[in-house]
C-alpha cells in the first residue's frame, strides 16, 4: 500500500451529490488504484475535467480508501475492483452503506458482466473499462459529471443479453417475480412506469420535467420511489433491474 498522494485539481463547484442524476460534485475526489501507471493517467484525466486545485487524493486499498471516505467524504470516488486488500465491490458498498453522499464509479480492467452488475447493485452509477482510451473516459466523466450513469458499451450489450436470457428462463420455468416471497414490492404506478421509460432512455430529470410538465422536484420524487421499489441507488441500476423484471 503507499501513503495517499495529493494531486492537483481544481473544481467546477462544490456541493453534494444529488442522487436523483441531476449534476454530481467531484469536489473532492478519490482515486482507489493499485496500478502507479493508472494512478496518474485517471487523476490526469480529473484533472483536464476540473482544473487545477489540491483535491485528488490516490490510494492503493481498501483499508486506506475508507480512511479518506470517513476524513474527507469526498464527492467522487473512482475504485478498482481488484485491490491488494480487498474487493473494489465490498468498498463499494462500504461506501452506499456509510457514505451514501460519496457517488463511486468502478473502473476495471475486468470485462464480466456479473462483475458489473455486482458493482452497480452495490451501489455505484457506472463501469468503466481501463482498455478504453483516454478520450473515451473522458467523455465518460463528463456525462458522470452532468448526472449521467454510465457503463462501458461492451459490458452494457453482454448485460443486455444477460438479463434477456434469464428473463426467457425464468418464463420457461414459470418463475413469475410478483410472485417470489423474496421478492419485494415491485409495483410502479402508471407515473412510475411513465418516468422510469425516460429514464431508461437516458433524459435527466430535468428533461423528463420538461417532457411531462411536472415540476424537476416531483420528478426527483417519483425517481426516489423507483430507486425504493427496485432496491437500488443509480439510475443504471434501476434500468437494469427493471429490464431483469420485466418492467421495461
Amino acid at each position: 500500500m503507499i501513503a495517499p498522494e495529493r494531486c492537483s485539481a481544481a473544481w467546477a463547484d462544490g456541493g453534494r451529490v444529488d442522487s436523483t442524476g441531476e449534476h454530481i460534485a467531484f469536489h473532492p475526489a478519490l482515486i482507489v488504484e493499485d496500478d502507479e501507471a493508472t494512478q496518474r493517467r485517471l487523476a490526469h484525466l480529473l484533472l483536464e475535467l476540473v482544473g487545477a486545485a489540491d483535491d485528488i487524493t490516490v490510494v492503493s486499498g481498501v483499508a486506506a480508501a475508507k480512511a479518506v471516505v470517513s476524513a474527507l467524504k469526498p464527492s467522487l470516488a473512482l475504485v478498482d475492483i481488484g485491490l491488494p486488500d480487498g474487493s473494489g465491490l465490498e468498498l463499494i458498498k462500504w461506501v452506499e452503506t456509510h457514505h451514501p453522499d460519496t457517488t463511486t464509479v468502478a473502473i476495471s480492467a475486468w470485462g464480466h458482466e456479473e462483475v458489473a452488475l455486482a458493482a452497480l447493485r452495490a451501489g455505484a452509477v457506472g463501469y468503466l473499462m481501463k482498455e478504453r482510451d483516454d478520450l473515451e473516459l473522458r467523455a465518460a466523466l463528463q456525462s458522470i459529471h452532468r448526472g449521467g450513469a454510465l457503463i462501458d458499451p461492451f459490458i452494457a450489450r453482454r448485460i443486455l443479453a444477460h438479463v434477456s436470457l434469464a428473463s426467457k428462463e425464468d418464463a420457461a420455468q414459470g418463475l413469475v417475480a410478483a410472485h417470489s416471497p423474496e421478492k419485494r414490492d415491485i409495483s410502479l404506478s402508471e407515473r412510475e412506469s411513465e418516468i422510469l421509460q425516460f429514464v431508461a432512455r437516458g433524459f435527466s430529470n430535468r428533461e423528463i420535467a420538461n417532457l411531462t410538465g411536472l415540476s424537476r422536484f416531483t420528478i426527483e420524487g417519483y425517481t426516489k420511489s423507483i430507486y425504493r421499489k427496485l432496491a437500488v441507488s443509480s439510475r443504471t441500476a434501476a434500468v437494469f433491474e427493471a429490464k431483469a423484471m420485466g418492467l421495461l
